[in-house]
């Protein structure tokens, strides 16, 4: 379950400034593909917006609630982020396999996402570098293997009941991983 997921963060530091993420997906590579590009499907997830395209702009709208399957409040510490828009530039685009673009418009670096078929799965290797933000690896992990284990739960045909409660035990765990 989504729980057990966040527990076992599977993140490592490479480098000081990028943490890397791997994840082993319930479908193929081109639904993965899609989970990451189009806005409508990345909102279950992540954050909307708007579709990521070849060598273009889009926007991520930062909208936590719908993550959850119950109806939970945003924590204080992230209730002034809702709503807010950032606008991202898409620098690879190599459908379904890669995807790089920039993050939080670009003031915290770039996530490239690696997509591999296996079996019928997939496996996703996000990475995150050139991280700026003095919350550094410990928050930007924290939040990737949430949203992660988030994908990971609607791809394999369930949900998560509270994104916030899956965020709190996430923080642990990667607190733990990272050392």
């Amino acid at each position: 379950m989504a729980e057990a997921a966040a527990m076992r963060a599977e993140i490592e530091h490479t480098a000081p400034d990028t943490i890397r993420l791997e994840r082993t997906l319930d479908a193929p590579v081109e639904t993965v593909w899609n989970y990451l590009t189009q806005a409508e499907l990345r909102r279950q997830w992540f954050m909307g917006g708007t579709d990521a395209q070849a060598d273009g702009e889009f926007e991520l709208l930062i909208d936590h609630d719908n993550l959850s399957d119950a109806d939970v409040p945003y924590p204080e510490d992230y209730a002034p982020y809702k709503g807010k828009t950032w606008s991202e530039k898409v620098i690879r685009f190599e459908p379904p396999r890669l995807l790089a673009t920039t993050f939080q418009g670009g003031k915290n670096g770039i996530v490239t996402y690696e997509l591999f078929s296996e079996g019928g799965g997939t496996r996703l290797v996000l990475t995150h570098s050139g991280i700026t933000s003095g919350t550094g690896a410990q928050d930007f992990g924290t939040g990737w293997n949430s949203h992660l284990t988030v994908l990971e739960e609607k791809l394999a045909g369930r949900g998560v009941r509270d994104f916030w409660a899956l965020h709190a035990k996430s923080r642990a765990a990667v607190a733990e991983a990272l050392g």
